[in-house]
């Protein structure tokens, strides 16, 4: 018989870092956590920085995470506010993989689309599904939400991304 697998779903961000854990068990997909990784605006950057991979670190030793899954950065019309996000996206990648837990990433279109079914979902359509997908979740904020969504997804897809993942290595 297998054991469970555990998942740490991350969502970047700067002011938050959203992180959601959750367990397969074959088929069968149940809530462990879910939080936030929060950041003072008036702290200097290396300081939010620093916050970040401390208050991961927290979540990887608390919860020993077999996978993880961060969402992939967008860019948008501000490139300062852009770079920012993907520091703290290099952040939320490097701390699970320096432990030793593989990494996965998944386009924002694609979590909406694995949990709400089109790849246009808003927040409050995340977290309805989140309900019905994790009943036992309490997500506080949209970012643990988006992080457990992101959790989901790697949940329904992993297969696909490992199987990839063999085929790079084998190379």
């Amino acid at each position: 018989m297998t054991r469970p697998i555990r998942i740490l779903g991350i969502d970047p961000g700067l002011r938050r870092t959203g992180w959601g854990m959750v367990e397969i068990f074959g088929n069968r997909l149940g809530f462990l956590g879910c939080g936030s990784v929060t950041t003072r605006d008036d702290d200097p950057l290396a300081a939010r920085l620093l916050a970040i991979h401390d208050g991961l670190m927290r979540v990887l030793d608390e919860f020993r995470p077999d996978e993880a899954a961060v969402e992939a950065t967008f860019v948008n019309k501000d490139a300062k506010a852009t770079l920012k996000l993907g520091q703290a996206r290099g952040i939320a990648m490097v701390v699970p993989a320096k432990a030793g837990v593989p990494v996965a990433e998944y386009a924002p279109n694609l979590v909406k689309k694995s949990i709400v079914g089109a790849g246009h979902g808003d927040k409050a359509q995340i977290r309805m599904m989140i309900g019905v997908l994790l009943p036992k979740a309490d997500p506080r904020s949209d970012d643990a939400a988006d992080a457990l969504a992101i959790a989901v997804t790697h949940a329904h897809h992993r297969q696909s991304v490992l199987h990839a993942a063999l085929k790079v290595a084998a190379r």
